[in-house]
């Protein structure tokens, strides 16, 4: 039985998984040539890693790491919850999105009951979309993996049987059961391994366990049913890029926050960020700004653009790019909202809509020793809707959509909410070289600009990028109650939160310059990433241990 060294204490591996005799031990951040692990719960990366270990590739170790999660998570995020992930095919020298977010009911009279009555902001079935983490997780494997569901789910079996140390869960025996049931049906399903995924992902969209799902949503008054359920897909898209600085920074869609990280790093293009100096006055200031005009575009028009029609080219354009960065004033912090117009090419468009909010989320990344990269951010903030007998939670994402006559973000039959999930993987001459996934709801790209700044502008390495005093703004919409004509909240605008690691003499200047600091009492969002150093192969993981963070990593190339 092997032992892994956890911050300084021996910890006593039963589960064979982490006997993986070429793996660095579990702790904060690692490194080597033969793939890399970095997400939340240290159990969930040595799942990962085993399954790198094993000869499975980035895709295989990541639906594995996603399931684990599920267990190793829970409260962060749930298998009937929702996961976006980014993947780079070193094969093919490209990168795809593949969906995992359910949507809105298809029934009509629900979605009017929604606009009649509001969209739940505390959970339950109502609130949930369709399950979509366990779709994303086998087409994943079906699609870019090499493995069997069997073979990526069993770390998560061996959790889930561990037995009592794990608490008095009974839904973990039902979970169990349930991915048994898949399991069965993978194994007894002829043809290929892509056929036996589909038919085990089928069987719970589409089969008995869909059954059981739907039996769950009518006794607890939720409107999804088995028509919903079979209709979801996992969809593959492409992602939304930009050019900074030579690297070629890859976003999920509208259905997303991502791609304003996308139009913000435009705006940042036309400054001398290094000259300011890291962490500098002049430094965070113009990043806040940036980010606040990012957060009012956001705001004003993504949603999913399968329903809507979301500008984001011209959002992304030169032209725009260009007025819109004329708006930081570099002596005074903004307090206004200020959406852009890129259709009419104007800087701003009107006044915009402003309430602030928290969230909570997990994390995942992960490489492997063929140069394929993936990035996801799994999600399911409780309460949850449990159907126990399957152990299966359900999120609530539904509440990220809006009732507002006219928004890109109101609900419709059928329509994603724009969640703020947001996976980043970024390419250096056609090569994928960095991923990093963060959890914290309207934080979460705040912190991703922070945590790619570090490494693209001041060279840091992963476990430096993650761990160096960060800062953030609350001025934008709560994603978890974006409805614009609600009483707007204006305690935060202009807000500046600092990590207790910035100068005090910085402080005082941003305050002077009319940004409202505060110093924060707990980490600012919770990362993890990875740099794979092209010239030399080797992969360097971390995550910020303050927030909870593991990494591990395979220090030789043997399969």
């Amino acid at each position: 039985m092997k032992t892994l060294k956890f911050f300084g204490v021996i910890w006593c591996a039963t589960l064979t998984m982490y006997a993986a005799s070429g793996a660095s031990q579990i702790g904060w951040e690692a490194s080597g040539k033969g793939g890399a692990v970095a997400a939340g719960g240290k159990e969930a990366v040595a799942a990962g890693v085993s399954i790198l270990e094993q000869g499975g590739n980035a895709a295989d170790a990541a639906a594995a790491t996603l399931l684990a999660l599920s267990i190793t998570d829970y409260g962060s995020y749930a298998i009937g919850a929702e996961i976006p992930l980014i993947i780079y095919d070193a094969s093919a020298k490209e990168v795809k999105v593949l969906c995992g977010l359910g949507g809105a009911p298809l029934d009509r009279n629900a979605i009017e009951w929604y606009y009649k009555n509001g969209i739940p902001g505390s959970g339950g079935m109502k609130a949930a979309p369709v399950p979509g983490a366990l779709s994303l997780c086998i087409t994943t494997v079906k699609l870019y993996g090499t493995m069997t569901f069997e073979q990526v789910v069993a770390p998560s079996l061996e959790l889930l049987d561990s037995g009592p140390e794990r608490g008095p869960q009974d839904w973990h025996a039902n979970l169990a059961a349930t991915f048994r049931k898949l399991i069965e049906t993978e194994k007894d399903t002829p043809g290929s391994r892509q056929e036996k995924l589909q038919a085990a992902r089928d069987r719970f969209y589409k089969g008995d366990i869909a059954d059981e799902l739907v039996a769950f949503y009518v006794r607890n008054g939720g409107f999804l049913r088995k028509g919903d359920l079979a209709a979801h897909v996992t969809r593959v898209e492409d992602p939304v890029k930009v050019q900074y600085r030579g690297y070629t920074v890859c976003k999920c869609d509208t259905w997303t926050q991502g791609p304003y990280l996308c139009q913000t790093l435009r705006l940042l293009e036309g400054f001398d960020l290094k000259t300011m100096g890291h962490l500098s006055a002049d430094y965070i200031h113009v990043l806040t700004e940036a980010l606040k005009l990012g957060f009012a575009d956001r705001d004003e028009y993504y949603g999913d653009p399968l329903f809507v029609d979301v500008p984001i080219e011209a959002l992304l354009s030169d032209e725009y790019t260009k007025i819109r960065r004329s708006l930081i004033d570099m002596t005074n912090a903004s307090a206004e909202v200020r959406p852009g117009d890129p259709v009419n090419m104007k800087a701003i468009k009107g006044r915009g809509a402003y309430r602030p909010g928290p969230g909570g989320t997990t994390t995942c990344v992960v490489a492997d020793r063929w140069g394929n990269l993936v990035a996801a951010t799994p999600s399911g903030n409780r309460p949850y809707a449990l159907c126990r007998e399957l152990g299966v939670a359900h999120g609530n994402r539904l509440r990220s959509l809006n009732t507002t006559a006219g928004h890109p973000n109101r609900i419709e039959p059928g329509k994603r909410p724009r969640i703020t999930l947001t996976p980043t993987i970024v390419l250096k001459d056609g090569k994928a070289v960095i991923a990093i996934s963060v959890a914290g709801g309207d934080l979460q790209d705040q912190t991703t600009l922070n945590c790619l700044l570090n490494h693209l502008e001041f060279g840091m390495m992963p476990k430096d990028a993650v761990t160096a005093p960060r800062f953030s703004t609350g001025h934008q919409e709560n994603s978890f109650n974006p409805n614009p004509d609600r009483e707007k909240t204006l305690g935060t605008l202009a807000s500046l939160t600092l990590d207790d690691g910035v100068e005090q003499s910085t402080r005082r200047t941003l305050a002077n310059r009319g940004h409202k600091v505060i110093i924060a009492s707990k980490p600012i969002a919770h990362p993890v990433m990875i740099y794979v150093d092209s010239n030399t192969g080797m992969i360097y993981a971390a995550g910020d241990p303050e927030a909870g963070r593991h990494a591990a990593a395979l220090e030789n190339t043997s399969p």
